[in-house]
């Protein structure tokens, strides 16, 4: 699985020949689009567009979308989780391997106990911020995260930074 981070809250992950993109800033090409804001454009190739709650299934990746925009995507074996606008969704998101996470909301991101944490929607000083709340010093940004359900094997929210593409 491949992850790469387009600024904002936008995001798009490839696996062969699947794409998903979560808050596309332009028309953009995936399979499935999700939006956890207000949904904005979309193209004939927007692919399945989800724009709020339901549980849906397509091309073997699972999704549970909540009232308050935040997503449970399994895909790959791994469990995603977008957070959305609200926190209280909480008792519903367990075995979150990977889990994209507003700056501000570093406290409940924790709680969630995810392998891996990937902050989105920050600037140098937000982002500066969720490091030092986390405890992380030295993380080096990304141009993109590849990875495999193995490697979240023994990780504990580690934070782990994407540049904007």
């Amino acid at each position: 699985m491949i992850i790469s981070y387009q600024g904002g809250q936008s995001f798009k992950i490839s696996q062969g020949d699947l794409a998903l993109v979560i808050n596309p800033k332009a028309k953009t090409a995936a399979d499935i689009t999700l939006f956890t804001a207000k949904a904005s454009e979309t193209s004939d190739k927007s692919g399945f567009v989800i724009d709020g709650p339901g549980e849906y299934e397509i091309k073997d990746i699972f999704i549970k979308g909540f009232p308050d925009r935040t997503y449970l995507v399994t895909f790959e074996g791994i469990k995603l989780c977008f957070l959305g606008a609200k926190e209280d969704q909480a008792d519903e998101l367990e075995d979150v391997d990977i889990l994209f996470t507003p700056v501000n909301a570093y406290k409940h991101a924790v709680a969630l106990e995810p392998a891996l944490m990937i902050p989105m929607g920050y600037d140098k000083v937000t982002l500066a911020q969720f490091l030092k709340e986390s405890g992380e010093k030295d993380v080096e940004p990304l141009d993109k995260l590849v990875v495999k359900k193995k490697d979240l094997e023994g990780k504990e929210g580690e934070v782990i930074v994407l540049k904007e593409e």
